[in-house]
């Protein structure tokens, strides 16, 4: 079992790609080109791919292609100007543009990497396109379900109440106490005109979504709050416009139809401590998925730490011999 990341490693090749409506997806590709292919499907919604999970990946086996998922990171339009509309940025236009990407590199099949948003993205993905995917390797697990989306922003207050109450009393005008209610008026603050109104709901999200993974042993700046100012104000606009429509998802659809990933082999690694995303998710989408395998890591949380790392680097160094 292999216990550090590789070395940091560069792109050798990066590009913009047209998806419509007015967008463009940032992409990068790293490590060998004539390697396995995988891709990285960041988290979020939002958040922008960053240059740690490159090291996952063995680079003299692996071809790992990174992407910015629309209207954050390196893509455009950016969602932190107001003006931009999100009408175009669903799952389905997620989906839609990963299988443009695959196309437009020349790529036949790939391994799918990501956790948290990103694995309900992966998810979906398979589900639509099992004939594309070799392997997937998730770590914290969600499926974005009504259910898990009203635990993450109402639920949890059960162990950060004063935390939830600020975060609840910060959008007056919301209908009620209902999730969607409230992460709707969140998602009307973060695209109001008025930039002090955008940065309030923007700092207050922020700190709602800190103190809920605060339990988690992490060293570095606060998850959420820690992030620059533009790519701050894109990572909340986005998971409010998402979370506030369900993710466009059925309810429990990933879960149902995880039979459609039958022979495609799964590693999930979970921690029992997740607060943001609890392991159930994770188990019941182990019982369904008939090749997926589950490792649960007794000290870690949402945010992983050493005990993931080196579950998710065993998976990744198996996978590159196939």
């Amino acid at each position: 079992m292999r216990a550090e990341k590789y070395p940091p490693i560069d792109p050798h090749d990066h590009g913009m790609l047209d998806v419509g409506d007015g967008n463009h997806v940032y992409w990068e590709v790293c490590g060998n080109p004539a390697g396995k292919p995988a891709l990285v499907v960041h988290g979020g919604p939002g958040s922008g791919c960053t240059e740690r999970p490159r090291q996952y990946f063995d680079p003299e086996r692996y071809r790992v292609v990174l992407f910015d998922q629309r209207n954050c990171g390196r893509s455009t339009p950016h969602a932190s100007d107001p003006a931009v509309d999100l009408r175009h940025n669903t799952t389905d236009h997620l989906v839609a543009d990963m299988e443009r990407l695959r196309a437009h590199l020349g790529i036949d099949r790939w391994l799918l990497y990501g956790g948290s948003w990103g694995s309900t993205l992966i998810l979906a993905y398979a589900e639509r396109h099992p004939e594309r995917v070799t392997e997937i390797v998730i770590p914290a697990v969600t499926t974005t379900r009504r259910s898990e989306i009203d635990w993450l922003y109402r639920g949890a207050g059960l162990f950060h109440p004063e935390a939830w109450e600020r975060f609840r009393a910060h959008v007056p005008e919301a209908a009620s106490d209902a999730t969607p209610d409230v992460l709707a008026a969140y998602a009307r603050r973060t695209a109001d005109p008025d930039p002090e109104v955008r940065a309030r709901a923007t700092a207050e999200w922020c700190a709602w979504e800190d103190a809920v993974l605060s339990g988690e042993a992490y060293a570095g700046p606060h998850p959420y709050s820690g992030r620059p100012g533009r790519a701050q104000a894109a990572l909340v606009r986005i998971c409010a416009h998402y979370f506030s429509h369900g993710a466009w998802l059925e309810e429990g659809r990933l879960i149902r139809d995880a039979g459609r990933l039958a022979g495609i082999p799964g590693v999930l690694v979970h921690g029992r401590r997740d607060m943001g995303g609890p392991l159930g998710t994770a188990w019941e989408l182990a019982k369904a998925w008939p090749d997926a395998e589950l490792t649960v890591i007794e000290d870690a949380g949402h945010l992983g730490g050493a005990a993931t790392s080196r579950a998710i680097l065993t998976a990744l160094d198996r996978f590159a011999q196939a």
